[in-house]
This record gives C-alpha cells, sequence and structure tokens, in this order.
C-alpha cells in the first residue's frame, strides 16, 4: 500500500528557534491544549483514539505509547488486557500520568535518543500525533523497532500537516486560540513545534514499515490534501537491533 506522496528530505529537522516569551507560551499553550481539545474537538478526537484504540490486539499484549501527553488515549484503550506503559518528554506531564496509570508504568525520556527498555520487548507501539514533533524521526523509528518484537505493531495517527483543509482547520482552531490567549504570532510555534509535513513523515514511515491497514479522516479517500490525518497500523520490515 503507498500513501502517496512521497518526499525526499535531511534529517534531522533544524526547527526555528523561539525566544524566551515564546518558549513559556508554547509550555503553557500545550498544557491548555491538551485540556481543552476532548471537549472542543470530540470527534476528531474520537477518530485520533478511537480508530487506534478499536484496532485488535493480542490479549494480554505488551504495549507502549509513545508521547502520551497528560493520557487522553488512556480512556480509549482495554487496559484490563494488556500491560499499558507510557513514554512522555515533559517532565510535567509524566507527573500527570503517573497519577492516571501509576509511576511503575511512566517511563520519561526522549524517543528520539533511546527508549529506557530492552530490545523486543513490546508487542504493541501507540504514537498519536507525536511523529510530526521529532526533529529526529529516523533515529525515533529505529528506536521504536529496536523494541518491537518479532511481528510487533506499531499503530499512529499522524496529521495531514501541510495539506490544504489541515492549514485551513488550524487556522480557526489552535492558532486562533493561542493568539487569543498569548497576543503573539502562531506562526513560529507551530513551525518549531511541527517540524514535518505528511509527505516528510510518509515517505519515511514506508521505508522502515509496512502499511497493513490505513483511514483517513474525514473523508476515506487517500488524498491528504483534503482530510485531517490519517491512521495508520504498520509493521517493521526489517528488525536491526544496532
Amino acid at each position: 500500500m503507498i500513501l502517496q506522496p512521497h518526499r525526499i528530505v535531511t534529517w534531522p529537522r533544524t526547527p526555528p528557534p523561539l525566544d524566551a516569551a515564546q518558549l513559556e507560551a508554547r509550555e503553557k499553550f500545550m498544557q491548555l491544549w491538551h485540556d481543552d481539545l476532548p471537549d472542543k474537538y470530540r470527534t476528531l478526537e474520537q477518530f485520533n483514539h478511537g480508530w487506534v484504540a478499536g484496532l485488535p490486539h493480542p490479549a494480554g499484549c505488551k504495549s507502549l505509547e509513545i508521547g502520551a501527553g497528560i493520557g487522553g488515549h488512556l480512556k480509549y484503550e482495554n487496559l484490563s488486557d494488556q500491560d499499558y506503559y507510557c513514554l512522555e518528554l515533559r517532565p510535567s506531564f509524566c507527573g500527570q500520568l503517573e497519577e492516571k496509570i501509576g509511576a511503575g508504568h511512566v517511563l520519561c525520556g526522549d524517543v528520539q535518543e533511546r527508549i529506557p527498555t530492552e530490545s523486543r520487548c513490546w508487542d504493541r507501539v501507540i504514537a498519536i500525533h507525536t511523529l510530526e514533533h521529532l526533529p529526529a524521526l529516523p533515529g525515533a523509528l529505529k528506536e521504536i523497532k529496536r523494541v518491537l518484537k518479532p511481528g510487533g505493531i506499531f499503530d499512529i495517527v499522524i496529521p495531514c500537516e501541510g495539506g490544504f483543509v489541515y492549514k485551513t482547520a488550524r487556522r480557526v482552531s489552535s492558532q486562533r486560540m493561542f493568539e487569543r490567549e498569548f497576543k503573539m504570532s502562531f506562526k513560529p510555534i507551530i513551525q518549531n513545534e511541527h517540524v514535518s509535513e505528511y509527505p516528510e513523515i510518509i515517505t519515511l514511515l514506508q521505508k522502515e514499515f509496512k502499511v497493513e491497514k490505513s483511514l483517513f479522516y474525514p473523508f476515506a479517500i487517500p488524498i491528504y490534501q483534503v482530510n485531517l490525518c490519517v491512521g495508520l497500523r504498520l509493521r517493521s520490515r526489517l528488525i536491526d537491533l544496532s
């Protein structure tokens, strides 16, 4: 399955730097956005989390969610039939995750550097609206392949970043919220956060993984320009433990 278009870029990406005021606003906005998103955009959130959670997985499997934020995905998963863990970069978010799932099930770290677990120990890895934030995405995918068991699954949702519909929707959602709250331009913030567009991410994913299932939202046609996001179930093409 080929989810066009392809685009080759140089990695790692170098996002534009932010000044102190922009950095402070970005961190405050991340908490605000995570708090407000489930109520303001319920239909979108249902796809973001419900599609992944609805995919079949082996009973009793060991699952790792990458970039878990404040745990918005947890309520969609059946945690009673799997051993579920979260990996998160922001320490403040890690604290909130620990309150929801327990400290022993939260890993604080950067997937681009190293997932703090042994190789071949996870049946399933999940990443929902995470990959577009990673300047060193190839390294992150290498880590995910390292920790997945042979035949393990990688379930993700990525935005159709760079597409016409996605850019239009952002202007009336996150951009409007940010600029109303912080009285500054959202453009450098989103350029710093979303460092890659859909064609760049999908090119790399299809090089490293086999696409088993996909679904675009809100229109099922596989054209990123007219959709907001896409869910993918992937399996590793090669096992590289180096």
